[in-house]
């Protein structure tokens, strides 16, 4: 009887026992293993570590952040960066990545030969940047002579193989020529920023030619496959289309942040040829294959406003705008000055500069300027950028001016009444915030050239250039971005409205702008080589050199004219001098808020 029931409960836990076992020991062998490798990536293991480098698959989009996995390893794992997208430029290549850079995140640009993925070479990164809330920008070198556009990223000190080029999944490079490059929505439309669609400069354009292509992603799908949505264009003008959204955007809008978006254009049939043909509708079928192709893209949905705080008190009474490369010295008296003037929020478009512009902007957002700096890498772009950043300020600003950073207000009026300058500009436009059809203010403007001058002026341009041209050239514009027309097109600074709104022009005897335009060689020079408006021509091109955008007299090279200090010279203007010192100079030492060195 006992020895019955003690084979019957060794049957019963004998299966147990043995899984008992088998999980305590599996549970022994990958303890070890993990030790194992954690053993392999310190600093004990005495065998170089420098090619050990585990390869992690990550998607385009993904939600694990570098810093995370360098923390966890000590800095000696870190995940591959995916190239989204590549841009080449003229002048160099841009890389789209969807994930976050740091500035100081050591980096090469990795280019292979055209036959032969085994000869590679390495350059270092530009710079990097910040881009659209979920993309960071790097910029690199355009490729060696015989060397593909299709480049990678690489950390440096890192070898090639320890990733098993895991960028070589999309070798796709764009053409600035003919690209989607911007995308945003606000409401029930998308407005689509696109290159090389060839419409008429300053004019409004037919929206029936256009639809909004919108990659809906699936689920669990990381990359711009799944469903397509098109939707047709409301209005489209120079190189902003706006189409309207697809219901399953506009019923859930935070599902739109980062879904690809294009424009398909349809061709217009030719009315001189007689439309029962047949050679006419064998050419209307070829065009339309040929047109009714998406054009490429590099866009994906943002909401510009997505990201604001909102403010219990409303919306700013005076917002401003710029775009701007390679100014960062000009920044602080600029928006200092105007800040006085009542100046509440700052939206900096800066398109590719190298020089200590996010240093600045930093500051003096430190200092309670309120400043944001939006990294916009597309050249030539100055009109779609402005469109750009009225459709962000929108939800934040009463009025946005869009002027240049070397542009200065000032109120002639006041400054011969003896009376101070605080917050007049805002004082201005709040004059005008209840009116039924003001919706902007245009000002005139004074073209100042180097008064004489040979360097730069120390107490900023304001005081140190004095001498102008006679007649008012161009205006600028202070406008209220609600009652823009929906193309948002503009031209030189100033917007085409809604209809039954109004622009109005102020006497210059009241409010001009100091426009120093003609500086001393040294900065005008730099200007020389980079202009950011779309439909201005270079200085470099032989085009309109009559333009009133061009240096008269001055050529096609960026070399010193005969006697440079003293040309643009017709009247001597001191009037912003004396205003600024009058109001602004500390009156122990004289000196401007503008001269004191950044921290």
């Amino acid at each position: 009887m006992e020895s019955e029931q003690h084979l019957k409960r060794k049957r019963t836990y004998r299966p147990y026992s043995r899984a008992q076992f088998l999980s305590l020991r599996s549970f022994i062998l990958c303890l070890s293993f993990f030790a194992f490798l954690m053993f392999l990536s310190s600093e004990w293991f005495p065998i170089r570590t420098v090619s050990f480098h585990p390869v992690l698959t990550v998607p385009s989009i993904s939600i694990l952040s570098k810093t995370s996995f360098q923390d966890s390893f000590h800095g000696k794992l870190r995940l591959p960066l995916r190239v989204d997208d590549r841009v080449l430029f003229p002048d160099h290549l841009l890389l789209l990545v969807s994930d976050k850079i740091h500035e100081d995140d050591k980096l090469d640009c990795v280019y292979h030969k055209v036959l032969n993925d085994k000869d590679v070479v390495r350059r270092r990164v530009l710079s990097v940047d910040e881009f659209d809330g979920f993309r960071s920008v790097v910029r690199c070198p355009i490729p060696p002579w015989n060397y593909t556009a299709a480049a990678g990223l690489m950390w440096r000190g890192d070898e090639v193989d320890d990733y098993g080029w895991s960028f070589r999944s999309n070798r796709t490079v764009h053409s600035w020529d003919r690209l989607v490059y911007e995308a945003a929505f606000d409401g029930k439309t998308a407005v689509v920023f696109s290159k090389g669609l060839n419409l008429r400069p300053h004019k409004e354009s037919d929206p029936t030619r256009f639809m909004c292509q919108f990659g809906l992603k699936n689920r669990d799908d990381q990359e711009d496959r799944g469903f397509v949505v098109m939707t047709g264009a409301i209005v489209a003008a120079q190189e902003v289309v706006r189409c309207s959204l697809p219901r399953s955007i506009r019923n859930n809008p935070d599902s739109a942040q980062g879904i690809r978006v294009t424009i398909v254009h349809h061709p217009m049939p030719s009315a001189a040829r007689t439309r029962n043909s047949r050679s006419y509708q064998h050419g209307r079928n070829q065009r339309r294959h040929k047109e009714n192709v998406p054009m490429p893209s590099v866009a994906k949905l943002y909401n510009p406003t997505s990201h604001q705080t909102k403010r219990n008190q409303g919306k700013f009474e005076l917002c401003a705008c710029t775009m701007l490369w390679n100014q960062a010295p000009a920044l602080q008296e600029w928006i200092m000055y105007h800040a006085w003037l009542g100046v509440e929020r700052w939206f900096i478009y800066d398109n590719n500069s190298d020089d200590r512009i996010q240093e600045v902007v930093e500051e003096l957002d430190f200092q309670d300027y309120n400043v944001s700096r939006h990294t916009w890498p597309w050249i030539k772009t100055q009109e779609a950028g402005f469109s750009h950043c009225a459709l962000r300020a929108r939800n934040e600003c009463k009025w946005v001016g869009f002027f240049d950073v070397d542009e200065f207000y000032y109120f002639p009026y006041h400054h011969r009444r003896g009376l101070r300058g605080q917050n007049l500009l805002r004082s201005l436009v709040a004059n005008y915030s209840w009116s039924p059809t003001v919706a902007e203010i245009r000002t005139a403007c004074h073209s100042f050239g180097p008064s004489g001058l040979s360097s730069p002026p120390l107490q900023g341009v304001t005081v140190g250039y004095t001498c102008r041209l006679q007649s008012p050239e161009r205006h600028k514009s202070i406008v209220r971005p609600d009652f823009l027309n929906e193309t948002l097109l503009n031209v030189v600074h100033h917007f085409q409205l809604k209809k039954g709104f109004r622009y109005l022009n102020v006497p210059e005897s009241s409010i001009i702008i100091n426009h120093y335009k003609y500086q001393v060689w040294k900065t005008f020079r730099a200007k020389f080589f980079r202009r950011v408006a779309t439909y201005v021509v270079d200085w470099q091109e032989n085009q309109n050199q009559g333009s009133k955008d061009r240096a008269p007299g001055l050529g096609t090279e960026a070399i010193e004219p005969p006697n440079w200090r003293k040309q643009f010279c017709e009247v001597w203007d001191t009037g912003l001098r004396d205003f600024v010192l009058a109001n602004l100079a500390d009156p122990a030492t004289g000196t401007l808020p503008w001269e004191k060195p950044l921290l």
